[in-house]
């Protein structure tokens, strides 16, 4: 009787699976035609990757005499230069759309990748500027988006309400944007990833209960700048996963 049970489980999960994958496939298939529309060098870029790979693999297979060899691997070396190349010009496409929207850095901070710990709208206006709350190995990052004279107001605010909390801990305020001392919203998460990390694991969490007592300030912002990105978003974590 068990052992018929594991096989019908066996069975489902293998089923699931199977199903999850098509799923992604999907995704990425209409990602790859949405993206097309828009990007009319996808193609070119694409299929230029992947011959350019293909090529330097078989001529230092053609100069080792194993060419033949060699050849397979090249040509998936080139299929996986082309998807990075597909992933990186969707990825482009998302940010472009997505700029100057209101929701558009809480939407980004969203997807960072890491051990992050997202709070988002911890205080706002009715104008939609928000400021957002990151914790990480670098301490507590204040993340504003919206008109500059306000948001630095915001900041201003939560940070020396989170400073009474916390005392010595690393604060760093942050104003998405593209004028002078804003960082764009493209750039933001590698600009998170670079700052120094002052924290370890353990003082992190003692850091995020420490905070979870504080409320937010504000309405919340929409989840997301805008719905066509929701499919862009999902491909993005699914090319990341292959």
């Amino acid at each position: 009787m068990a052992e018929k049970l594991d096989k019908e489980a066996a069975k489902k999960a293998k089923k699931e699976k199977r199903a999850a994958s098509k799923a992604r496939r999907g995704q990425i298939f209409q990602a790859f035609k949405m993206q097309r529309k828009e990007d009319k060098a996808l193609i070119p870029w694409m299929l230029g990757s992947f011959l350019v790979v293909t090529a330097v693999v078989f001529l230092i297979g053609l100069w080792l005499g194993i060419q033949w060899l060699l050849l397979p691997v090249g040509i998936m070396l080139g299929l996986l230069a082309a998807v990075i190349i597909f992933g990186r010009r969707v990825q482009k496409t998302v940010f472009a759309k997505a700029e100057g929207q209101p929701g558009a850095a809480a939407w980004a901070l969203d997807n960072l990748r890491g051990r992050w710990r997202v709070t988002q709208t911890v205080a706002a206006t009715t104008q939609l500027d928000a400021v957002h709350r990151v914790l990480g190995g670098p301490g507590v990052i204040l993340v504003a988006e919206g008109a500059p004279h306000r948001v630095r107001n915001l900041l201003s605010q939560e940070k020396k309400r989170i400073a009474r909390l916390i005392g010595d801990t690393p604060i760093y305020d942050v104003v998405v944007g593209n004028d002078e001392g804003q960082v764009p919203l493209r750039k933001l998460q590698s600009y998170l990833m670079k700052l120094p990390r002052n924290l370890k694991g353990p003082q992190v969490d003692a850091l995020e209960a420490k905070l979870s007592a504080l409320g937010n300030r504000g309405a919340a912002l929409p989840k997301g700048p805008m719905p066509q990105g929701a499919k862009m978003r999902n491909v993005q974590r699914t090319i990341r996963r292959r």
